[in-house]
């Protein structure tokens, strides 16, 4: 087993090192400056927030963030957006899709909030190519159970488009945040491919059950597992075991720009858990590759 590594220069030879030609990223964030700028300032008042401090690793400009991606090897990656309010997810999607379009490792993706025209706005990016999406119930502080949003989870249930679910209560409980209420949606929508970001910490046993009932829950691997969140969120103690029964529905994620660590600490993460002989490689090159590049119909 190759340890994971130490350094973002290393990631790029460590990855061809697993005989892969590249990385596939399932949640990566690229947002209109305007809004970048507004998250970046809220992670400024971290402390405030979360009562430690959050320091971007990667604020810079956006073309050098996609040239810091080039050289760790990411070949492609889905371009996440997520609207805060109303009447800013078509406007989102739409410069996604461009975003989709103009770079060559990006594939179009698409959000949704629960307000009147979301159905069709989703139905529209699904015919332009959106090949995944984003719900943030946290920052949207909405009920993913809303009526509005039923022809939605329809929608992309039909398409076997994954969408990505920030449905989890870390790093803070929101007013709809916990996998009870997700489950819920998931009971009515048995067929949607959902990726339960940041693997729903703290929710990590309950998860792993959802997994259990519905054969398209994937987790992604996004902050899991870094010391960072092992502060707040620690892994349970058979967190590899778990894995092992689900090692084809796990997909890699980092939140890049917007983590307060290196690329290189996520990648260190997951290569921990694939030391355990049930993981191995073949856990390591699905995770990293094959599930997400699967996922995303590359």
């Amino acid at each position: 087993m190759t340890a994971g590594p130490a350094t973002d220069a290393e990631v790029a030879s460590w990855v061809a090192g697993l005989g892969l030609d590249g990385i596939v990223d399932l949640h990566v964030h690229f947002l209109p400056k305007p809004v970048l700028d507004k998250v970046w300032a809220y992670f400024d008042r971290a402390e405030q927030h979360y009562g430690t401090p959050w320091p971007i690793h990667y604020r810079t400009s956006e073309e050098q963030r996609l040239e810091t991606l080039r050289t760790l090897g990411v070949k492609c990656f889905a371009p996440l957006v997520y609207p805060h309010k109303a009447g800013m997810a078509e406007w989102l999607t739409s410069w996604a899709l461009e975003f989709g379009e103009q770079v060559p490792e990006a594939v179009p993706t698409g959000t949704f909030y629960p307000e009147p025209g979301a159905a069709s706005s989703v139905d529209a990016a699904l015919r332009a190519g959106a090949r995944c999406f984003k719900a943030h119930v946290q920052v949207g502080a909405y009920d993913p159970r809303s009526e509005l949003l039923t022809p939605v989870w329809g929608a992309l249930s039909d398409a076997g488009v994954p969408v990505v679910v920030h449905c989890g209560h870390g790093p803070l409980r929101g007013d709809f945040t916990g996998l009870s209420v997700f489950a819920e949606v998931l009971e009515r929508h048995p067929r949607l491919t959902a990726v339960l970001a940041h693997s729903a910490m703290p929710e990590f046993t309950t998860a792993f059950e959802l997994m259990d009932r519905y054969p398209r829950v994937h987790l992604d691997t996004t902050m899991v597992g870094v010391p960072f969140a092992e502060a707040m969120s620690p892994l349970p103690p058979d967190w590899t075991a778990r894995l092992a029964a689900v090692a084809d529905r796990v997909v890699l994620g980092t939140d890049f720009p917007n983590i307060p660590y290196s690329y290189a600490t996520q990648l260190q993460a997951i290569a921990g858990w694939a030391a355990d002989d049930r993981l191995g490689e073949p856990f390591l090159r699905a995770v990293l590759h094959d599930t997400p590049a699967k996922l995303l119909s590359l």
